[in-house]
């Protein structure tokens, strides 16, 4: 009992901990600069939800909000579509060069990703993707691959052999298994890379402020600086804006939460 009430304790604390500071920008985008400036933690009373719009609205944020999802959603795609093939295929087909290509994927992981951003720059100028979205969607699925096809390779290692077995009986092609067998199995790894990959793009700043100048390419991290800057005094609308770009977050977690679990939580399929 003891035990069980100090986990619970230390899980209590913790979840205040991460959850404090969402919680504290949630009331503060609801208040305005002077309400702010007169108790920093009070419950917003009234709520202000006229922010929203007015921030959407009058800072470009409809714009910024479009390009993030247009450029993240397409990199997530191919981050997955690519990424659960890879693996697939270095999990289940030997060949002569499986080991070596995947010690290579495995060696990108420990060179930060910022070390290339000049060579980026030079090819996306070299083939005039530099300031395009296209350009942008390409470096996000660049660096984010070897770490998907790393967390999936696994998984997609530890189905039986029965299963792919029985599927080639059937007269199942390798197409057919990899999308009827293979890759349902491994959905719950699946999800975990789209909510790791969805996340870390979402906030991802510094190849988008290397790479993207034009106002009308800006992604959503570039629009709240920018922001931040124009409003520097005015911390309430300062909340509110980090508030639209937290949400998307906060959505694709709830909807993939579970997912997330049971793929970090996967020691074996069964």
């Amino acid at each position: 009992m003891v035990r069980r009430s100090l986990v619970l304790l230390a899980l209590s604390l913790y979840t205040a901990f991460a959850a404090g500071p969402f919680v504290w920008v949630a009331m503060l985008s609801l208040r305005t600069t002077t309400e702010i400036h007169r108790n920093h933690f009070a419950f917003p009373d009234p709520a202000h939800w006229e922010k929203f719009p007015e921030a959407w609205f009058n800072s470009n944020y409809g714009i910024y909000f479009a390009n993030s999802l247009q450029i993240v959603l397409g990199a997530v795609a191919v981050l997955t579509i690519v990424g659960a093939m890879a693996a697939h295929c270095l999990a289940r087909y030997p060949f002569r060069l499986n080991r070596a290509i995947y010690f290579i994927l495995f060696s990108t992981i420990i060179f930060p990703p910022q070390i290339t951003i000049i060579s980026l720059f030079q090819i996306l100028v070299g083939y005039n993707l530099y300031n395009s979205k296209l350009g942008l969607t390409l470096v996000y699925v660049a660096i984010q691959l070897p770490l998907t096809i790393y967390i999936l390779e696994s998984f997609f290692a530890r189905i039986p052999q029965d299963l792919f077995d029985a599927a080639r009986m059937d007269g199942y092609s390798d197409w057919e298994i990899f999308w009827r067998v293979a890759l349902p199995i491994a959905f719950p790894a699946v999800a975990t890379t789209i909510i790791l990959n969805f996340i870390l793009l979402w906030n991802e700043f510094l190849f988008a402020v290397v790479l993207i100048t034009e106002e009308t390419n800006r992604t959503l991290p570039l629009g709240i600086q920018r922001f931040i800057g124009d409003t520097q005094e005015d911390v309430g609308m300062i909340a509110t804006g980090l508030m639209i770009a937290i949400i998307p977050v906060i959505i694709v977690y709830g909807f993939f939460s579970e997912r997330l679990i049971q793929g970090m939580t996967a020691g074996a399929v069964k």
